[in-house]
């Protein structure tokens, strides 16, 4: 019983953690931050790209710094064994 309770203390550490981290990507001069919540918290456009290169670029920027947080939320959940 009282393992269960340390490690529901864990994960909320972990958790508490993790909402505090941000990850900013940045892909031809359009950057992209997301907390560790996976909440958009800014993006910066490059109003010298088209529109198809600007939504490639923003659509990497997303998807590597979903994956950034992702990958820190595992290595977080690691140490808690």
């Amino acid at each position: 019983m009282f393992d269960n309770l340390k490690k529901l203390q864990q994960l909320k550490e972990i958790k508490d953690s993790l909402e505090k981290e941000k990850i900013e990507i940045e892909q031809e001069g359009i950057k992209v931050t997301i907390n560790g919540k996976i909440e958009v918290e800014s993006i910066k456009l490059n109003s010298s790209l088209n529109q198809e290169r600007q939504e490639e670029a923003l659509k990497k920027c997303f998807n590597e710094a979903v994956k950034k947080i992702q990958i820190l939320a595992a290595q977080k959940m690691m140490r808690m064994q």
